[in-house]
């Protein structure tokens, strides 16, 4: 990617968070994550993409040059628009709501991404969620879902780095979520279906128009896993940072999967 492109997506508000943060252990880690996201799509250059959740576009900036024609959606209406101003050097990509899927037609992406999405979500939105997915998808497509890991090991490492992020002065990590002493170690220590209570706000994005959304607190990603597999085959199950050290120390899980 040349240095112009890089400076579209640095002016992104989650990039300069992640991938350009002033914190080398969440730049390094959230630049991890963008790489592996690459090399899963990469056999498929060139067919038709959809980034589901796209927040600031920077995943579709980072592969313009594999699907130079792509298309990107979030539920907020500003942030599409953001996008489509930002990154309107970057001929072929699309941004639309949500919402403008409702009249896409059946099976048309054979490239779906959805990242660091489901932990926003209640339960019952997961499921509305992955059932767009599975219609969205083309037979043969390629679904690859990621999200962060918020129990056992990582969950104390997270809140750990989270904090001393703050004590440096890192803002987005001032108002980090809290646990108490019994909640952390519940998820620290609890199984495949560890769970404690999930706060949901309700924010407007339009006028009339209002989300459900909930924070990475209580979120676990095994409980997900199986709604993954009731509508797609898993073909992969894969970690990053540190692919080595599989679900024990990683910052998020990826799901490689086919449309049943």
């Amino acid at each position: 990617m040349s240095d112009p492109d890089l400076d579209l997506l640095s002016r992104g508000h989650y990039a300069r968070k992640q991938i350009f943060s002033r914190s080398r252990l969440v730049a390094w880690s959230h630049g991890s994550r963008f790489d592996l996201a690459r090399r899963l799509v990469a056999p498929r250059a060139g067919q038709r993409l959809l980034d589901y959740g796209c927040g600031d576009g920077t995943f579709l900036g980072l592969v313009h040059d594999l699907f130079p024609t792509a298309a990107g959606v979030d539920i907020e209406p500003r942030q599409v628009e953001g996008c489509r101003e930002r990154l309107a050097p970057l001929t072929g990509l699309s941004f639309g709501t949500i919402d403008s899927l409702a009249g896409a037609r059946d099976r048309v992406f054979d490239v779906i991404a959805c990242m660091e999405v489901f932990e926003h979500c209640p339960d019952d939105v997961q499921a509305a969620v992955l059932g767009e997915l599975h219609r969205l998808a083309a037979p043969g497509a390629t679904i690859i879902i990621s999200v962060p890991i918020e129990i056992g090991p990582t969950l104390a490492a997270k809140q750990a780095a989270r904090a001393f992020a703050a004590w440096r002065g890192l803002s987005e990590y001032e108002t980090r979520e809290r646990y108490t002493a019994s909640e952390l170690l519940h998820m620290v220590l609890g199984g495949r279906g560890a769970a404690i209570g999930r706060h949901e706000t309700i924010a407007e994005i339009a006028p009339g128009n209002t989300m459900r959304f909930t924070g990475h607190k209580g979120f676990n990603w095994r409980r997900l896993e199986t709604a993954i597999a009731a509508r797609f085959t898993i073909e992969r199950r894969l970690f990053s940072p540190m692919p080595w050290l599989g679900a024990w120390l990683n910052s998020q899980v990826w799901f490689v999967c086919r449309r049943n």
